[in-house]
């Protein structure tokens, strides 16, 4: 116990390891990144229409909407996808998304003041790789 004291350490003293994100935190970072940008552009292009932005990654118990907005009288949830091409990233958006965005947006909705009776849309917000934007209004309507 003497040399533990006297600071002797028989292994050697401790040397920090460099933390070094792998390859994966890297590529998670990154479409993290082109996500919010792209998120960006869309509210920067509903906001030039008029509409006003309620929430950004708004999340309940359910599932996370990307974008809530006012305007014309509705509640407008937008759900934003990227990729390649307009059609690529409309692929990306799956049946049970879609399910976990209206449970959501029905969490929201119990929060305003006309309740269920609110008027609501929901729009798809699609992004290609160069940033042009495509918006797909009442696109989960039945």
């Amino acid at each position: 116990m003497r040399h533990w004291q006297q600071g002797f350490w028989p292994e050697g003293p401790a040397q920090a390891q460099p933390v070094v994100p792998s390859q994966r935190q890297h590529r998670g970072r990154a479409a993290h990144l082109a996500g919010a940008a792209a998120e960006d552009r869309v509210v920067t292009d509903y906001l030039r229409r008029g509409y006003h932005l309620a929430a950004r990654r708004w999340r309940g118990q359910g599932g996370e909407i990307d974008i809530i907005l006012r305007g014309n009288g509705q509640v407008v949830f937008v759900e934003v996808k990227q990729g390649p091409d307009f059609d690529s990233a409309a692929a990306r958006l799956q049946p049970r998304q879609i399910a976990r965005i209206c449970g959501a947006a029905e969490e929201f909705v119990s929060g305003e003041p006309a309740g269920a009776l609110t008027d609501i849309r929901f729009d798809l917000a699609l992004v290609d790789r160069i940033g042009a934007i495509q918006i797909l209004e009442n696109a989960l309507a039945g």
